[in-house]
């Protein structure tokens, strides 16, 4: 809630607590229903804890993400990412990344409280993102990956690429799941599978409904020049070579495939986006805004995610028409080209005639009627 320094503010918001643990005895048959009232009680309940009738102040990691921030804000959270503070809210944006489109816009908006999961934001977004602009492939970060992203995902027929994957990197040393090929059912479901060195077996159910298995021929496996680093395992009565797995550990390796193929093509369709990100923060200085409550902190969010598309839709129209006229320019003096040469010849003509002129004499003539 604030940063405490010093024994004397420490000794300070002790009495607070005390003051506040008498009020709660002596309010609340009066005020248990009062907003002010409760939102006292929060910050007591949040910000202090009592030991053996001892009343003590919560420090460090006891203090929850979800603690209130400011008394005139009560969904602003507490958040650390890269060993810094922030208290506040979280902005997220989608735009468009088509290198076909002649200009990007962003298309939607969202800010939730600071300590929001990226792919909690992602699984908000996609219906609304599906039904307004057909969405078919999206492009994040390693943030937005999970189960529940993965089943909306799946659910709206939308393709996930992101740059990279959350999670512990799979050793090089090793094979995994990802380095499998796995045919899937239209309803995302694992029907076949083929190892790295091309051995292809469907895939089964396993006994409890839980995960999947696969069974590998023992004679291929036992030839094989990679099974000293692959995940399968050999069954004591069935002597083929067994590998299990779950739904979720398909999803991740999916992922983890199309992830690697984007990188491999050498470009990131996302990058784009984190100057969009700047811009749309460019209005307010070391991203503070000025206004409290998510409804407003949204609002200007969105009026400055507004005017970042109209400034672009302006520079692509000015584009546009500077192009167009130069077009025209170019036309006109071709067109003028093309007509030169008749004139001059028209011109010279007329020269000669004049001159034959010079030299010829009339007689006069003269007419009866």
């Amino acid at each position: 809630m604030y940063h405490l320094k010093g024994q004397d503010t420490y000794e300070h918001l002790q009495k607070i607590g005390e003051l506040m643990q008498r009020l709660q005895v002596e309010l609340e048959s009066s005020y248990a229903q009062e907003p002010v009232y409760q939102m006292l009680m929060r910050v007591f309940g949040e910000h202090f804890r009592v030991e053996e009738k001892v009343l003590r102040i919560k420090e460090g990691k006891e203090l929850s993400a979800n603690s209130l921030q400011s008394p005139d804000d009560l969904e602003a959270t507490y958040r650390q990412k890269n060993n810094k503070s922030f208290r506040g809210y979280v902005a997220n944006l989608t735009e468009t990344c088509d290198p076909e489109n002649p200009l990007q816009l962003v298309t939607k908006v969202q800010v939730a409280s600071n300590h929001t999961d990226d792919a909690e934001m992602l699984v908000e977004a996609l219906p609304n993102l599906k039904e307004r602009t057909d969405l078919d492939t999206l492009y994040t970060d390693g943030g937005y990956g999970s189960p529940d992203a993965d089943k909306t995902l799946q659910d709206h027929q939308v393709e996930q690429i992101q740059t990279a994957i959350r999670g512990r990197i799979p050793s090089s040393e090793k094979l995994n799941l990802s380095d499998f090929s796995i045919k899937l059912a239209e309803s995302g479901k694992p029907t076949q599978i083929t190892c790295p060195q091309k051995q292809s077996t469907p895939v089964h159910t396993s006994s409890q409904k839980k995960a999947y298995a696969a069974h590998f021929e023992d004679k291929i496996c036992l030839d094989c020049p990679l099974l000293p680093k692959c995940p399968v395992q050999r069954g004591k009565r069935d002597l083929r070579f067994h590998l299990r797995f779950d739904q979720k550990q398909i999803n991740m390796s999916e992922r983890r495939q199309r992830s690697l193929i984007h990188q491999e093509e050498g470009r990131n369709l996302r990058a784009a986006v984190e100057a969009t990100v700047r811009q749309v923060k460019n209005p307010f200085p070391a991203s503070k805004l000025p206004v409290r409550g998510k409804f407003r902190v949204c609002c200007m969010v969105i009026g400055s995610a507004m005017i970042t598309n109209v400034s672009r839709i302006q520079r692509y129209l000015e584009a546009k028409i500077k192009k167009e006229n130069e077009q025209m320019k170019l036309q006109k003096e071709q067109d003028c080209s093309q007509e030169q040469p008749s004139v001059s010849f028209f011109i010279s003509l007329k020269a000669i005639f004049y001159a034959w002129l010079g030299r010829v004499t009339f007689n006069p003539v003269s007419y009866a009627f």
